[in-house]
């Protein structure tokens, strides 16, 4: 029998920023933690599901192409990156079995089999498996980004965590584009994760309360103007009922970033 895989909310970095001359060592901390991330693993995952910021569907969609493309939903990068390639396997059989989940929940969902894996995915993915050998699936945003719906669609998914499967949420938990370098947003950065952290911490029926209201923590619309990076953990949270934990916590470019964990 496989292990329970834990689920986990990790930062994607900025664009295909792991495959670019990196003079200033802007994203080696962050690489380093994912590439360390399998190592942290009970076991390799049996597949992986994982849910990006840059995906938002009207009810939800999940990503059934046995072999998927790459989307290089990224702009002004150099010509090397979008030739980057990332041929890991897809699943259809686990995106049906994802699809029933949500759908047994109450959500309307759709398998695409047209889709392939959008830069949230495949930057972060070619660090941490290179190989590109575990099965891999993409589960969309609901466009309307509640956060308690996608709590619950973490809840509901939780079951495949003991049948191997990795549940995977990748956004950041700073996302304000203007803000980044900008030494102003230091703090402010630095006051969301602190509640966030928080928040991760408490039991889950708390943390569930605590993230659905995030709006109302310090900074939090100086942290997310728009929220579509931070759903991706209420995903990863509503998997577990056990207290969350920080696992990697940096500055980057000015801005606190942490990555969480939930056993």
């Amino acid at each position: 029998m496989p292990h329970r895989q834990p689920s986990l909310y990790i930062p994607h970095g900025g664009g295909p920023c792991f495959f670019l001359d990196d003079p200033q060592g802007t994203w080696r901390g962050m690489e380093a933690f994912l590439r360390a991330l399998p190592s942290a693993l009970p076991e390799r995952p049996t597949a992986i599901v994982m849910v990006s910021g840059h995906w938002e569907t009207s009810g939800f969609a999940v990503t059934s192409d046995p072999t998927p493309g790459l989307i290089y939903d990224y702009y002004g990068f150099p010509a090397h990156t979008y030739a980057l390639r990332y041929g890991s396997p897809g699943s259809p059989e686990l995106a049906t079995q994802v699809a029933r989940l949500l759908q047994e929940s109450g959500f309307t969902t759709v398998l695409d089999p047209q889709r392939g894996l959008d830069h949230g995915v495949f930057v972060p993915m070619k660090v941490i498996y290179p190989d590109a050998d575990v099965p891999l699936i993409e589960l969309s945003l609901e466009r309307g980004l509640d956060g308690a719906r996608h709590l619950a669609v973490g809840r509901a998914l939780a079951p495949l965590r003991d049948q191997g499967v990795l549940i995977l949420g990748a956004g950041m938990s700073f996302h304000n584009l203007r803000a980044l370098g900008d030494p102003r947003a230091t703090e402010p950065s630095r006051q969301f994760d602190q509640w966030l952290t928080q928040a991760v911490e408490r039991p889950a029926a708390e943390r569930a309360q605590l993230l659905t209201a995030w709006a109302t923590a310090p900074a939090a619309r100086i942290a997310h103007p728009r929220e579509e990076h931070l759903l991706p953990l209420m995903v990863a949270a509503g998997a577990s009922e056990m207290p969350g934990r920080r696992i990697y916590s940096e500055l980057v470019l000015g801005t606190a970033i942490s990555a969480f964990r939930f056993d």
